[in-house]
């Protein structure tokens, strides 16, 4: 390892040389209480920033051990590090001109959400803080100019270290008041089972957003306020308690008018899976981590789904118990929507009634009496839904603002009226029951084996695939674009480019052509949770710009790949569909 001598001696000399020059400066250096990387060095100046990073040592950083070594409190005190780093490189501001990225210096920006994230990781045993950033090295058009980066490396970062990573730094209790958000919200998640429950909002949360673009909370907005006989208190850590509105495990009905703050409450539910910051309005509203986000997705891919409990005896003769198509209908891409979700192990199912296939969600009294049952080879989600819950093990929350029939099947049903909730689920039960034509019929799922498809086997490719992220909805593979807009349980690009990483490891080092997707899946999620990111390095550096996403988001992925290679490979079954 070299020293901070000897790097600014580099810099010094190959000052006003071409800018390949820089590349001479890659390596590690000793500076007082930090190594610095400099991990990849940008071709010229318009090109991508180079990637640096920094390693504080366990001494210099000193944080104490109890913050660090829970993997939730670490989570969290990395993001309290990370906003800390990127708010004092923003205070400092970039004011060194040049060409191209001249003098920008630029860290991950979290959201409101609290991820596990590349871009700053704590070790588990002995505290060390590795921040991984970006910085365009200075030019005067291709020219190096090395003064102002010796002023970077050397001054400005010097002074981010010491305000953003060293404990004596902060006031203590700040971070404390960090880790006992973190401790709660754990609390909270682990006692949604112990209490059978599938989710919980506190009294006080704040759900509306500032806006469509903007996740931060609105302002002014109601306060949300549990409804009494469905209001539960939840012990914390600390010896208090939070009392809010607890959904039970079951079939869960959200109505009201339009406008009144039912689609706000779903939002808040999908995005519960996250813990978030203090001040975000949503800090303790907190959703079973298996939740998915069910919908009708238009012109998706799907590929080897069983869908026949739900569509079967098409008139085509087309194979639905290993469905495959290249543009699935709204009912069809709902019905595999629901069966990947069930066979990856959700435990509970959130649905909006707008964004579904009205044919695939309820047939009224009506049309049953027009259309016979056998001339309809779509049986309704409604008729299984309470199969889906007794016999399955997956709870159900449906917002519905035109189909009453779902008051039948319903154990509570609670209603939103200018975004207060009430439970109305004695009155609307009685109004239900003057409408017997209403009435469901009932039918069983099938068990999840024998939902799973054992030939889902993807295929292997080669070392030579590209890919390219395309903001948070979507990302392409050798051209091909993979469509996540869908996927709304994704919250930043971040999450979508650590998917993207994460298919192509899995393409190179795990699928073999013998293991199922399931199978395949099961080994990623194990290696994540005992490494993180840092595995997908591959004896080069982890990139600075992954956020954690859960394993459901990247089996979605995988599952909407059109690209040949991560289709099913082997026979299939007898009339499964063409492939390319």
């Amino acid at each position: 390892m070299k020293t901070q001598n000897q790097l600014r001696t580099l810099l010094i000399d190959i000052d006003r040389r071409s800018y390949p020059a820089y590349k001479d400066t890659r390596g590690s250096y000793r500076f007082d209480g930090y190594v610095l990387n400099i991990e990849h060095v940008q071709g010229d100046p318009f090109a991508a920033p180079s990637r640096l990073s920094v390693e504080v040592d366990p001494e210099t950083a000193g944080f104490p051990a109890e913050y660090y070594r829970e993997k939730h409190r670490r989570t969290a005190l990395a993001d309290l590090l990370l906003r800390a780093f990127g708010r004092v490189l923003t205070e400092n501001g970039r004011n060194h001109a040049g060409s191209g990225k001249s003098g920008l210096v630029d860290v991950s920006r979290p959201g409101q959400e609290i991820l596990e994230r590349s871009a700053l990781v704590i070790g588990e045993r002995d505290g060390r803080i590795l921040v991984r950033f970006e910085v365009g090295f200075p030019a005067a058009g291709r020219s190096i100019r090395s003064a102002e980066l010796i002023r970077i490396l050397f001054e400005q970062l010097p002074g981010v270290v010491r305000r953003t990573l060293v404990y004596s730094a902060w006031k203590p209790s700040a971070v404390k008041e960090r880790m006992t958000l973190a401790d709660n919200q754990k609390c909270i998640r682990e006692s949604l089972g112990k209490m059978g429950l599938a989710a919980f909002v506190a009294n006080g949360a704040v759900l509306p957003r500032e806006s469509g673009v903007s996740a931060r909370p609105m302002r002014d907005a109601v306060r949300f306020r549990s409804p009494e006989p469905l209001a539960v208190t939840i012990p914390l850590p600390d010896g208090g308690s939070i009392t809010g509105m607890g959904i039970r495990r079951g079939i869960t009905l959200i109505v009201g008018g339009g406008y009144h703050g039912k689609s706000t409450l779903l939002r808040a539910l999908e995005l519960g899976i996250y813990d978030h910051i203090s001040g975000d309005g949503r800090e303790y509203v907190i959703t079973d981590p298996s939740a998915v986000k069910i919908r009708a997705e238009d012109g998706r891919s799907v590929r080897g789904v069983d869908i026949s409990d739900f569509i079967s005896n098409l008139p085509n003769g087309k194979d639905t118990v290993f469905f495959s198509t290249e543009d699935a209908s709204g009912s069809t891409s709902e019905a595999a929507d629901v069966i990947e979700a069930l066979t990856g192990g959700s435990r509970l199912l959130l649905i909006d009634e707008d964004t579904c296939a009205t044919n695939f969600m309820v047939r009224d009294a009506l049309m049953q009496r027009v259309v016979a049952r056998g001339n309809e080879p779509i049986t309704p989600f409604l008729e299984k839904m309470r199969s889906i819950y007794e016999d399955l093990g997956s709870s159900i929350i449906l917002v519905a603002g035109s189909q009453g029939a779902f008051f039948h099947i319903a154990d509570t049903i609670i209603q939103m009226d200018s975004y207060v909730p009430s439970d109305i689920t004695e009155r609307a039960k009685q109004a239900a029951g003057e409408f017997p034509d209403d009435v469901p019929v009932s039918t069983k799922m099938r068990t999840l084996r024998d939902l799973r498809i054992p030939e889902r086997n993807p295929r292997v490719c080669g070392d030579r695939v590209k890919m390219k992220v395309l903001g948070k909805d979507a990302f392409s593979v050798e051209h091909e674009t993979v469509d996540l807009r869908c996927v709304e349980q994704l919250v930043t690009s971040e999450q979508t480019g650590a998917i993207a990483s994460l298919l192509l490891y899995l393409h190179r080092h795990v699928f073999d052509g013998r293991k199922d997707l399931d199978a395949c899946m099961k080994e990623l999620e194990d290696r994540l949770g005992r490494e993180g990111f840092e595995f997908l390095g591959g004896g080069r550096e982890v990139p600075g710009n992954l956020a954690m996403p859960r394993i459901f988001e990247v089996r979605a992925a995988a599952d909407r790949c059109r690209w040949t290679a991560m289709r099913s490979a082997g026979g299939g079954r007898a009339g499964s569909p063409e492939r390319r």
